[in-house]
């Protein structure tokens, strides 16, 4: 059974910037698909950000520039630097973590295990 929990989350006015981590509790997804994904009230679940089983990120379209998602193996954590923040970005923020899948790692439904979810609110 895999644990995430994601810390980082807050308020912050337009323009700010925000760093999201996910620690896991255990070390072997670090080679595989993990993500961090978002929830705005009455919107669907959308990818922010994916890392694969080779360290390759893909990024949504919405906030690709503004966001950067590193791995640190030796901690088992991920991290997401989210720069120029706007309104739009309100929502909840969850990790996501994958025990067998390895590419395209921007799919919601491939993933098994999901952390509680962190606020992130942008005022303008």
């Amino acid at each position: 059974h895999v644990q995430l929990v994601e810390s980082g989350g807050g308020s912050v006015q337009a323009g700010g910037s925000l760093r999201l981590s996910c620690a896991s509790s255990v070390n072997y997804v670090t080679d595989r698909c993990m993500g961090w994904f978002r929830q705005a009230p009455g919107k669907e679940r959308e990818g922010v950000a994916a890392i694969d089983s080779v360290g390759t990120a893909s990024y949504g379209d919405s906030v690709a520039g503004r966001v950067t998602i590193s791995r640190d193996n030796g901690k088992n954590t991920l991290n997401l630097q989210i720069d120029n923040l706007k309104p739009e970005d309100t929502a909840i923020y969850y990790c996501a973590a994958d025990l067998t899948s390895m590419f395209e790692c921007l799919r919601p439904h491939i993933y098994n295990y999901w952390g509680q979810g962190t606020q992130v609110t942008v005022s303008s």
